[in-house]
């Protein structure tokens, strides 16, 4: 299943490097790791407990550069499987 159209554009911006990012998107809970770029790479989607985990949804992101530069041609994300614990 592919990622809502705004969530994406959320997801395509810079954040500060190598963080956690907790954040809600239309109700859901959302946690996303950033990598040494400040890039979002993996994402929790569903409802957080009372733990701070969230019990939902697991992406990661595929990122892929120009040549010979840090821009990105393409990424996209794919759904990693349920997060229950």
């Amino acid at each position: 299943m592919p990622l809502h159209r705004l969530l994406d554009q959320k997801l395509s911006k810079t954040y500060e490097p190598s963080a956690r990012i907790d954040d809600v998107f239309k109700g859901y809970d959302i946690t996303f790791l950033t990598n040494e770029l400040g890039e979002p790479i993996t994402l929790f989607f569903g409802k957080r407990r009372p733990d701070g985990a969230i019990a939902g949804e697991r992406y990661t992101r595929t990122i892929k550069r120009e040549p010979g530069s840090m821009a990105v041609a393409h990424s996209h994300w794919d759904l990693r499987g349920k997060v229950t614990r």
